[in-house]
C-alpha cells in the first residue's frame, strides 16, 4: 500500500482528495493535517511514503513544511498543490525539493496515476513543464543561481554533464539511453551520480539546475 498524508487547510478539498485516493485500493490515507505545523509529529508517526502538500496555510506554509520534511533523513515525497499554473512559491517548493506540483482541479484518475509515480521514485513535474513554470515567475536572483549552477555542473564528469542536460531537455531514462548509445542501467546509475555529487533530491532539481546555468 502507498501510504499518503493529506494536507490542506481546506477540509472540503482533504475530504476530496481522500476519498478519491481513499478509492483506489492500492493508497491508504494515512493521516489528514489542516497546517504545515502539524506536519512533523504525524510524519513521524505514519511514515508516509507521499506528502501532498497545500501551499497555503495560516500559520506554518507548505513551502516551509516542505523545506523541513527534505532536510530530515529519509524524507517522504512531496507534491504541492496549488490553484495556479505559475506560482513562484510553487517554484521554490520545487528547489526545495518536492517531487512535483498538482493543480487542485487534477481528474480523479490522474491524481491516483500521479500518487502513483511519485511513489515508484518518479516526479510528475516533466522538465518542459518546469521550464514552461521558471519561464513565467521572476523569483530573483538569476545571475547568482546561473553562477551557482555552473559551478555545480562542472563538478560532473563529462558523460555525466551529458546524462544532466538531457534530463533538463525532459528526457526519459530510455530516450538517454537511445540519444547517449548507453543502457537503461547504465542511465539511471549516471543519474543515481548526479544527485548524489550535487547533493539534489529528484530530476526536477536536476532540470532546474540546467535551465539556471543556461541562463
Amino acid at each position: 500500500m502507498i501510504k499518503v498524508l493529506v494536507v490542506d487547510d481546506d477540509a472540503m478539498v482533504r475530504a476530496g482528495l481522500s476519498m478519491i485516493l481513499g478509492g483506489a485500493g492500492d493508497i491508504a490515507i494515512v493521516a489528514e493535517a489542516a497546517d504545515g505545523a502539524e506536519v512533523p509529529p504525524l510524519v513521524a508517526e505514519h511514515r508516509p511514503d507521499v506528502v501532498l502538500m497545500d501551499i497555503r496555510m495560516p500559520a506554518v506554509d507548505g513551502l516551509a513544511a516542505t523545506e523541513a520534511l527534505r532536510a530530515t533523513a529519509a524524507p517522504p515525497e512531496v507534491v504541492v498543490l496549488t490553484t495556479f499554473h505559475a506560482d513562484a512559491q510553487v517554484l521554490r517548493a520545487l528547489r526545495a525539493g518536492a517531487a512535483g506540483f498538482l493543480l487542485k482541479d487534477i481528474a480523479p484518475a490522474d491524481l491516483v496515476r500521479a500518487i502513483r509515480k511519485v511513489a515508484a521514485g518518479e516526479p510528475i513535474l516533466s522538465p518542459a513543464v518546469t521550464r514552461q513554470l521558471i519561464t513565467h515567475v521572476s523569483d530573483g536572483g538569476a545571475g547568482e543561481r546561473a553562477g551557482r549552477a555552473r559551478r555545480l555542473l562542472a563538478r560532473l564528469s563529462e558523460r555525466e554533464r551529458e546524462v544532466a542536460l538531457a534530463v533538463g531537455r525532459g528526457r526519459s531514462n530510455a530516450e538517454i539511453a537511445r540519444e547517449l548509445y548507453m543502457s537503461v542501467p547504465t542511465v539511471k546509475a549516471h543519474v543515481s551520480r548526479i544527485l548524489t555529487k550535487l547533493a539534489l533530491n529528484n530530476r526536477v532539481q536536476v532540470a532546474l539546475l540546467v535551465y539556471d546555468a543556461a541562463g
